[in-house]
């Protein structure tokens, strides 16, 4: 099992400081997530159903006909390599780990390619893997450049699958409008933008063939009753969505500020997290660990991951967690 952000217990055991001192800006979750409705007693008492809200909301909100509902993105992520024979699958790195150890697992041979050599590596790919925004580096990828590669993955009858988990900040980045287009494969999550990780409910947008053999594969009521109703509602609310966006950003930036003043420039950011490249990360996270603050720590490169705090109290956590830290660094 990958390592993730998130394991805020096992910090709190290696630590020994109390989980309620604890500020986890490990996981690039928006922490001030979605309020869940009430949910009505019927909906926990009967299995659940696919003619409810949900499909027609997410057909809504990412502009798609062609929408199948998964456990979380990362139920996806384990399942689509089994869908193809075993190629060679370009992942665009450093990324989220669970990409290549899920194609790999399934026996496809693995190229780790940076962002800048997509283009000089294509020819030699059956599927492309890349995140849109990069988890963790945050870079983005246009439109241009997209249909370039599936074109050219196309002439293979290959796949382009673009991970749009970050994405929810930035709509006019992804390409769920244009779907389905042939090879094509777009992966949506709840768990980020929304902060509602722990539905795990998420989506596959691609061609109709593809979406049967996925949904054969996961089998029935891959997404509870419960999660199902909420998803619906959140995917509908166009008010708290926009005003999400706009506190994200401010509260984005005002991270990426904090960081700067302590030396800590980032050197990728999005609205829900920043990146920040050091040769002394290690001792940054654990140092910023000493202080209850928990980050997301990644050896290749050597950076960290900072997501938000989720109120006034977290960001002075923070601010004296930083402060402590400029005195504990090597010079």
């Amino acid at each position: 099992m990958l390592k993730h952000g998130g394991r805020l217990l096992g910090a709190v055991q290696q630590y020994q400081i109390p989980l309620a001192k604890w500020l986890d800006l490990s996981t690039g979750i928006n922490p001030n997530g979605y309020s869940i409705p009430a949910i009505p007693d019927s909906i926990w008492q009967r299995l659940p159903e696919d003619l409810d809200e949900l499909i027609s909301a997410a057909q809504q909100y990412y502009q798609c006909s062609d929408i199948l509902a998964v456990a979380g993105s990362q139920a996806a992520i384990q399942s689509l390599p089994l869908l193809r024979p075993a190629g060679t699958t370009g992942i665009v790195t450093p990324s989220y780990a669970e990409h290549a150890y899920a194609w790999k697992k399934a026996g496809h041979k693995i190229l780790n390619i940076p962002a800048h050599e997509v283009e000089q590596s294509i020819n030699q790919l059956d599927t492309l893997v890349l995140v849109n925004p990069n988890n963790p580096t945050a870079q983005t990828f246009t439109e241009k450049q997209c249909l370039s590669w599936l074109k050219n993955l196309n002439q293979r009858k290959g796949w382009l699958i673009i991970d749009e988990a970050f994405i929810d900040c930035t709509p006019e980045l992804s390409l769920s409008k244009l779907a389905p287009l042939e090879g094509l494969i777009i992966l949506r999550s709840i768990g980020k933008f929304f902060g509602l990780a722990g539905l795990r409910a998420g989506f596959v947008l691609a061609e109709p063939t593809i979406l049967k053999s996925l949904n054969e594969l996961l089998g029935p009521w891959t997404i509870s009753n419960p999660s199902r109703f909420v998803c619906a509602h959140a995917l509908q609310d166009k008010a708290w969505q926009e005003q999400t966006r706009q506190q994200l950003q401010q509260q984005s930036q005002r991270l990426n500020l904090l960081l700067t003043k302590f030396q800590l420039s980032p050197t990728g950011s999005t609205q829900l997290f920043q990146w920040v490249q050091s040769e002394h990360a290690i001792l940054i996270h654990q140092q910023l660990a000493k202080q209850a603050v928990l980050t997301r720590h990644f050896n290749q490169p050597a950076s960290l991951r900072f997501g938000l705090p989720a109120n006034e109290s977290g960001w002075q956590h923070l601010e004296y967690a930083l402060q402590q830290l400029s005195v504990a660094l090597p010079e």
